[in-house]
């Protein structure tokens, strides 16, 4: 067997390194020079620059007038992809409670140690609501969807160094059904979410985000239920 050190190296640093090019352009609020890009990735521009050529040959990156980087419109083709079904199944039922509650409703999944939105949708004629973007991903420690997940895991599937006030508080979301969170991933915002266990899928759950108010979580949740409800059954058939 090759060496432990050896074994803990990716098996591609370039593949690597272009994926990561990917994500610091997702991270980022706006489009980046390849000096930035190189600066986050701790490489030499040459480098960066060589990364940024192929994945601009696949469309996957593109510069703006300015030369500056961004995400290219095929990163959002093939992420449409991703759970293509669960996706088409889940859109309709979260637009649904997004113009029934007036709050951005969306589906987010179990990724490693993060949880990940995988489709949302904000309400059609809300005052004011809150943006949660495809791909937004956070640590599943935090937030109400990462409580919803976590609830759903066994112990030994959990991040390590979990604080015993978070297994408390995803306690006692397993025990009422849904969780919530406020000024955990985004000030003043709250949010509300119920687990969404599908057969031979990862961990997810449907959640709510809304600016901070008195509302009560209860038929809130409910309503999430309803709809994770409807999803499984349209997906378990």
């Amino acid at each position: 067997m090759p060496p432990e050190s050896a074994r803990d190296q990716p098996a591609s640093q370039t593949l690597s390194r272009g994926i990561r090019v990917l994500e610091v352009l997702a991270e980022a609020t706006g489009p980046l020079s390849i000096d930035e890009v190189a600066a986050r990735l701790g490489v030499h521009r040459s480098v960066a620059y060589r990364l940024v050529r192929t994945l601009e040959d696949h469309a996957l990156v593109v510069r703006d007038a300015g030369g500056r980087l961004a995400l290219g419109a095929r990163l959002a083709a093939l992420a449409s992809r991703v759970s293509a079904d669960l996706q088409a199944e889940a859109l309709p039922e979260l637009t649904a409670v997004a113009n029934e509650l007036g709050m951005t409703c969306f589906l987010a999944v179990h990724d490693r140690d993060e949880c990940v939105t995988l489709a949302s949708v904000e309400p059609r004629h809300a005052v004011a609501s809150v943006a949660q973007r495809p791909g937004a991903r956070h640590a599943v420690t935090v937030g109400a969807p990462g409580k919803a997940i976590l609830a759903q895991l066994a112990p030994g599937e959990w991040p390590r160094g979990a604080s015993d006030a978070l297994r408390d508080q995803v306690r006692a979301a397993g025990e009422r059904g849904y969780a919530t969170s406020a000024d955990e991933v985004i000030p003043t915002v709250q949010a509300v979410a119920v687990p969404l266990a599908l057969r031979g899928r990862p961990a997810a759950a449907i959640a709510v985000v809304h600016v901070a108010s008195p509302d009560d979580p209860e038929p809130i949740a409910r309503r999430l239920e309803r709809c994770a409800a409807a999803i499984r059954s349209a997906l378990d058939g």
